[in-house]
């Protein structure tokens, strides 16, 4: 297939790009490089022998989006592109809907102006707000309780792709929920180096074991999980990848919609020790208060994305971890 990698230089992005062009298919990738560097299109084609064709553009611009489309005729389009620190969106609620949500509208305007009927849609379990439960099935309700504006740009755009699918019989959209994302490409070529702060828990043990900070934060250790801190569930972005691989590979009209997660909680002070074990040295930590919003434990039940696409997740938090140290050594 012919497809546009929105956000296709980012970290699951990439990583993608790496999977869709290993199979075979032709990739063209979007992206404004604001929270990625385009050394990494230099790392896509050392993996795999191919130098996509890259667009540095911005999805809020409507001109730039009609060029490119009225240019090619993609089969699908893998839609990553947006923002997504939680943390700022609270601060900057406006930059995320409109970034996020306008900017999805333009893509969407883009694509079916020129009969690209089929989306690949990069959303989040934020999506499920506090559902009250700690495993999370597809059918849970969403929109409610969400405890940011980034959030809800992912629930937004999802309610956006479903009204476009009651109007268009032929229009298929893929929802893919994501967990938590963690380790990088086993080659250390490409991994999580995000633009600015981080607010993710692994690019922030990155920083700290390389001496960017000099320790990590553990916001609460009081929670009713097994060690007072949070569980997560955490998933190897190569297993992600090759969850839009396995999506690619089952797109169907209307709208489909997959949990993609380990099914298993991982605590913070676990993903510690976990890259203590890893690295060979100590992570220095200390524990502060708890985040507003942060649940005490979530995790995915990805039994249907497993029975319908036969995907699951082969990586472990190991394995995470060996990933990043060697991407953490190919970036000293």
């Amino acid at each position: 297939m012919k497809i546009l990698v929105t956000g296709g230089t980012g970290f699951i992005g990439s990583h993608t790009v790496v999977e869709l062009i290993s199979a075979g298919h032709e990739v063209e990738i979007l992206d404004n490089l604001s929270n990625s560097k385009e050394s990494v299109l230099d790392a896509i084609s050392k993996l795999t022998g191919v130098s996509p064709k890259f667009y540095k553009a911005d999805i809020l611009d409507k001109a730039r989006l009609t060029e490119i489309f009225s240019g090619t005729k993609y089969d699908v389009v893998i839609h990553f592109a947006g923002l997504k620190a939680v943390a700022e969106s609270v601060e900057q609620p406006l930059k995320y809907y409109e970034n996020n949500v306008e900017g999805t509208i333009n893509l969407l305007n883009a694509m079916l102006n020129t009969g690209v009927d089929n989306i690949i849609f990069s959303s989040s379990a934020t999506v499920y707000g506090d559902p009250g439960v700690t495993a999370y099935t597809e059918d849970l309700p969403t929109g409610q309780n969400i405890t940011s504006p980034y959030g809800k740009t992912k629930y937004m755009i999802e309610e956006i792709l479903k009204d476009i699918a009651m109007s268009k019989p032929e229009f298929s959209a893929t929802i893919l929920r994501y967990f938590n994302p963690v380790g990088a490409h086993p080659s250390g070529f490409i991994g999580e180096d995000p633009n600015g702060r981080p607010n993710n828990l692994m690019p922030i043990i990155m920083k700290v074991a390389q001496g960017e900070y000099p320790e990590l934060s553990i916001y609460g250790d009081d929670y009713p999980t097994s060690d007072g801190t949070c569980i997560r569930d955490y998933i190897h972005v190569v297993d992600l990848a090759k969850g839009h691989l396995a999506a690619l590979q089952h797109i169907k009209p209307g709208i489909s919609v997959y949990n993609l997660g380990s099914g298993k909680g991982t605590s913070v002070l676990e993903m510690v020790a976990a890259f203590e074990k890893a690295s060979g040295k100590k992570l220095p930590y200390k524990i502060v208060g708890r985040r507003t919003g942060d649940l005490p434990e979530m995790h995915a039940i990805p039994e249907k994305a497993f029975r319908e696409l036969g995907w699951k997740t082969e990586l472990t938090i190991d394995d995470a971890m060996r990933d990043t140290i060697n991407y953490l050594r190919a970036l000293a």
